[in-house]
């Protein structure tokens, strides 16, 4: 079936340098082993300060929300930086904020290790590893992907952000080694230096910049509907995508941020707790890239439809389930439903906006995501502090699944009215 995008993808433009490079090219598949290497880089801190959790709430003598700020912070300058920096790759190219993201995430890591105090380590994730960091290689390296790719759209977008999950299946348990061996601020430290001088030599081969789109007809069906996405003006149909980006992700955090506090509250220890992180987001690099095939068949807006209804399944088995075996398969089956939810966004920009506003545009939405990732982190510690269990908070996720749900439904309904609708 054919998506908006399928009108313009005929003969791949070509970019005016030396040296020029074709969509869809050898090329392109180069760059995009960079760009999940960077993802993986990039995608470190969102993960590791889940499993450093509970050493830092004892270290610092804090309640599970306190413990939970520094995530909370991280992922507000995850977003607000994605969007500031996806406006800058679509100025100077990707590669110029990516070198700043190498950085960031480096003396991020470095000062979070030197912390005295909870603020001390929240502000590094929130400033350095977050606005500086890790905001470079998300939303601009989604806008850039879907850029340098037609035919395949949907699953070059989805390896890139396989990176993301790539990165939680390898640092928690890393993190975690690391931590009982010779404590999370060395640990730290070793990941500054890492994460930080890899993402900057990386960095250097993504100069190139995207092909030169071709532009639609004036007055075509693609130019029409990058002007009226879903029949709505550019903004408004921009802040729904954004609020629906929100609650989708308020409902994902819970599991991905309380896990391993979860398994030591029930006695199974953190490491079974980074265990079960790390299988959920495993899992979740195959959804992404099954979503992204999906996502070439169906197109973006379904493929949404049908991963928040997966999602909401898999938060609803959490509430009747606690044992160890149990929470092993439903982090798996978590992984498996929800992998694909992210990147939509980004290919549904990427089909219904302006080509040339696909960085910012995508920044905004990811910018949502990942404010709902924070909100939805603080949110659920803060059920627990007042209730003592998080059951509640499994509600809660719930609820905001279903506010996602309800929002893509209603965009396909108006996608499906106006293509019934005479030409």
């Amino acid at each position: 079936m054919s998506t908006p995008s399928d009108t313009s993808s005929g003969t791949p433009s070509r970019t005016s340098a030396a040296g020029e490079h074709l969509i869809d090219s050898a090329y392109a598949a180069r760059r995009l082993l960079v760009t999940l290497a960077l993802m993986t880089l990039g995608g470190s801190s969102m993960y590791v300060v889940a499993v450093v959790l509970p050493a830092v709430q004892a270290e610092f003598g804090v309640g599970r929300a306190d413990a939970s700020l520094p995530y909370t912070l991280m992922m507000i300058g995850f977003g607000v930086g994605g969007l500031f920096m996806g406006r800058w790759a679509d100025r100077a190219g990707v590669h110029v904020p990516l070198m700043l993201g190498g950085f960031g995430t480096g003396l991020g890591f470095i000062a979070a290790s030197l912390s005295g105090n909870i603020w001390w380590f929240a502000l590094a994730h929130g400033l350095l590893m977050g606005l500086l960091g890790s905001s470079t290689t998300f939303a601009p390296l989604l806008a850039d992907t879907s850029l340098w790719w037609n035919k395949r759209r949907g699953i070059a977008v989805a390896v890139c952000a396989s990176g993301n999950y790539v990165a939680g299946a390898i640092w928690p348990p890393l993190a975690q080694h690391g931590i009982e061996t010779m404590g999370w601020r060395n640990t730290y430290l070793a990941l500054g230096l890492f994460c930080g001088i890899g993402m900057v030599l990386l960095s250097l081969l993504m100069r190139q910049r995207p092909p030169l789109l071709q532009t639609p007809v004036v007055g075509s069906v693609q130019a029409l509907q990058s002007q009226r996405p879903f029949g709505l003006s550019l903004n408004k149909a921009q802040f729904l995508l954004c609020v629906a980006g929100v609650a989708c992700c308020v409902a994902m955090a819970m599991p991905q941020v309380h896990i391993v506090a979860y398994c030591t509250d029930l006695g199974f220890g953190a490491a079974r707790g980074a265990e079960m992180l790390s299988l959920m987001l495993a899992c979740g690099i195959a959804s992404r890239l099954i979503s992204g095939a999906i996502c070439d068949r169906i197109g973006g807006l379904r493929t949404l439809v049908l991963g928040s209804v997966l999602q909401g399944v898999a938060l609803l088995l959490f509430l009747p389930f606690n044992g160890l075996v149990s929470l092993y398969v439903i982090s798996a089956m978590f992984g498996l439903f929800q992998g694909g939810i992210v990147p939509a966004y980004a290919i549904i920009v990427r089909e219904y906006f302006p080509a040339k506003e696909a960085g910012s545009r995508v920044g905004a939405v990811i910018m949502a995501t990942l404010l709902g990732m924070a909100l939805g982190g603080w949110m659920s510690g803060k059920v627990f502090d007042l209730t003592g269990s998080y059951h509640a908070a499994f509600i809660n996720g719930v609820l905001w699944n279903a506010l996602n749900l309800s929002i893509a439904l209603w965009l396909l309904w108006r996608v499906k009215r106006a293509e019934n609708q005479p030409a």
